[in-house]
């Protein structure tokens, strides 16, 4: 890989262990960055630490880490005493079981890296990624990275495996309360057919080329065209959506999809057709 690893180390299963590295999955760097300037002079800013009660400037050799127990009252730690807290590492990925791909909820998926071998640990890297691969499960291991002890999913990915650091389950917040209002509502009837049949149509594939960043896109545009002097672009005014209901909504939807979606055989998908038969019929019978 032209990639530099940001962790080396090995993955242990077992009595088996092979040199791997751990390369950034995902990466902001080619995002647009921006810089923070004083408007008067066109200078660039810097951030500087000021004492909150004196006001006066904070040198970084005379910052320290605290933590608040009262108001204004703090438990100072130095920097030698956080770092003798910190586990040693071994720096092994040691997997202490193998679950079922799909038994972790998404949810808890934090950053993903890639896993390549070292040259001389190939073929141990080979046999436990087809192994998993053949058997359908994905390992879970734990090991220190970048100072703090992390549980990670290791997954076959390609010709290699993916490691996606795992949030602690404290920092996973319930659905519960996200979810309570909605518990309870049950939709059934015309309604699940329409919404079947808008969603049938609307079947495809994912492929992330087809997404852009428009964010991005539109920063790149305005910084080009201030650079060349250029009008900028003016926001359009929103339409003002009118007030509808949410059969009305699903049978316009539904009609739309019929208009836009591409011939097909008769015989190449019965189950959507009978549902929009059924939806057509209970609006005539309306």
């Amino acid at each position: 890989m032209v990639a530099r690893a940001s962790w080396k180390g090995y993955i242990k299963f077992g009595e088996v262990t092979c040199p791997v590295g751990l390369y950034t999955a995902v990466a902001s760097s080619e995002r647009l960055a921006f810089h923070t300037i004083n408007r008067k002079t066109g200078n660039r800013v810097h951030r500087v630490f000021v004492d909150s009660e004196t006001g006066g400037r904070v040198e970084r050799d005379a910052q320290v880490k605290g933590y608040e127990v009262e108001d204004g009252q703090y438990v100072v730690l130095e920097p030698d005493e956080i770092a003798a807290a910190v586990p040693e590492s071994d720096k092994t990925l040691a997997i202490e079981a193998f679950v079922p791909c799909r038994e972790i909820d998404d949810v808890y998926f934090d950053k993903p890296y890639y896993v390549a071998p070292d040259k001389m640990g190939k073929d141990a890297f080979v046999l436990l990624r087809d192994g998993m691969r053949k058997a359908k499960v994905a390992a879970i291991a734990r090991t220190l990275l970048f100072r703090r002890l992390r549980a990670v999913l290791i997954r076959p990915h390609g010709d290699g495996l993916i490691a996606t650091t795992l949030n602690f389950d404290y920092e996973v917040r319930s659905s519960e309360d996200a979810f309570d209002e909605v518990a309870d509502v049950k939709i059934e009837g015309e309604m699940l057919d329409l919404a079947s049949h808008i969603i049938e149509t609307k079947a495809g594939t994912f492929d992330a080329r087809d997404f852009d960043d428009h964010y991005e896109a539109a920063l790149t545009k305005l910084v080009k065209a201030k650079l060349e002097g250029k009008k900028l672009p003016k926001r359009k005014a929103p339409a003002i959506a009118k007030p509808t209901d949410l059969m009305q909504a699903l049978r316009e939807s539904a009609g739309a999809s019929d208009a836009s979606k591409p011939s097909r055989k008769a015989s190449s998908r019965p189950v959507a057709k009978s549902a929009a038969a059924r939806a057509t019929s209970r609006r005539k019978a309306s």
